[in-house]
């Protein structure tokens, strides 16, 4: 199952002019990951005050910035390993932030922060997984039912309605759970073929 991750290659045709740009100008796909990590940081402060808004349009910078760096370095033809922890180091930065915007919004709310604090650990494990199945020789997985743009989302949902904070949470660790579980059986899967 792909869900909102099967946008990626629409979203990626949809920023190719920044790509066309960063490739005559030799634009650095780190620049790229710095802007995702810093709208991710705007994106917190948005979320911890309830702007959902402004925490929707941070986000979808910050998606911007995760999905142009890969792609810039492909276009220039400059990929290098280094890149890709740069890029995972900037994707889990990401994350850190956003939940904690919405760690503080629930705080404020009544919400206990443990609601938050157990769906961002939830949602480290489809990256976990995806990174120890590559790290033993299968294919690096993205997507599944709930991966980086489902938890945008989510946090932004939450931001809007923080009475549902703790649903929210709820669905956040299932899903994330989930998507982990499906990532590591496909891998389990290559590595026995």
């Amino acid at each position: 199952m792909q869900s909102l991750y099967a946008l990626k290659p629409w979203y990626t045709r949809r920023l190719h002019r920044v790509v066309e740009h960063a490739v005559v100008h030799r634009i650095s796909p780190d620049i790229y990951t710095a802007a995702g990590v810093g709208a991710a940081a705007c994106a917190a402060v948005a979320v911890a005050n309830g702007c959902w808004l402004a925490a929707l349009a941070f986000l979808a910078v910050r998606l911007a910035g995760a999905n142009l760096d890969g792609a810039v370095a492909r276009a220039r033809g400059i990929g290098t390993p280094w890149g890709f922890v740069v890029n995972e180091l900037g994707d889990r930065a990401s994350d850190v932030l956003m939940f904690a915007g919405l760690a503080v919004w629930a705080g404020e709310h009544g919400t206990p922060v443990a609601w938050v604090l157990t769906a961002a650990l939830a949602a480290t494990q489809p990256t976990f997984a995806a990174l120890a199945g590559a790290g033993a020789g299968a294919t690096r997985r993205n997507g599944g039912p709930f991966g980086k743009t489902e938890r945008c989302l989510a946090v932004v949902v939450a931001t809007a309605l923080p009475q549902a904070i703790p649903h929210i949470c709820v669905l956040i660790v299932a899903g994330s759970v989930l998507t982990a579980s499906g990532r590591l059986r496909a891998a389990r899967r290559e590595l026995a073929a």
